[in-house]
């Protein structure tokens, strides 16, 4: 879930935190359970959201996709049509297309297929969840791009100032 600090030392590194990242890459890799070592079945979903995610961010919230999609900047013609060609080269199969595409299905804007269109996603993720080999190219798209045009917001940092934009009328209610 942490991997992500590899490619940003602050933390929108922590685009995997939220249920996407949970059900679309952490559960495909580790499955939906795990045996501890103390023997007990622990149920991956539970152990990332109450252990991880939520006090990362003062057990307030859980961040949407979309809500690191939002801090996103718009693409340029130019960067729609590198996420073009790298889907067309890497979409192998209907799991690999569907898996490539949810970001956008789950915001609605191509800007949001920056977190799985880049080398790191397609080839440190999907061997993983698909049971490939990583692909040695020449990538169009590095991390550095998604990071690059992502802004950073205060409720990136713990939570305790701000909320994202998911949360924003929830707030409202309080």
């Amino acid at each position: 879930m942490d991997s992500t600090k590899e490619l940003c030392s602050d933390n929108r590194h922590r685009i995997l935190h939220n249920l996407w990242g949970i059900r679309r890459v952490l559960v495909p890799i580790f499955g939906p359970t795990l045996i501890n070592s103390d023997g007990k079945t622990v149920n991956i979903k539970d152990l990332c959201e109450q252990d991880h995610i939520l006090p990362d961010y003062s057990n307030r919230f859980i961040p949407t996709l979309s809500d690191f999609a939002y801090e996103i900047e718009d693409l340029t013609e130019q960067e729609t049509q590198l996420i073009n060609e790298l889907h067309k080269k890497f979409s192998f199969s209907p799991e690999e297309t569907e898996l490539l595409l949810s970001p956008l299905t789950i915001h609605g804007s191509v800007k949001a297929l920056l977190i799985t269109h880049n080398s790191w996603f397609i080839n440190h993720i999907m061997p993983r969840i698909f049971k490939t080999r990583p692909c040695i190219t020449e990538f169009v798209i590095s991390p550095d791009l998604l990071f690059q045009k992502m802004k950073f917001s205060n409720w990136m940092n713990g939570g305790m100032n701000s909320t994202p934009q998911s949360c924003n009328k929830i707030e409202d209610l309080i």
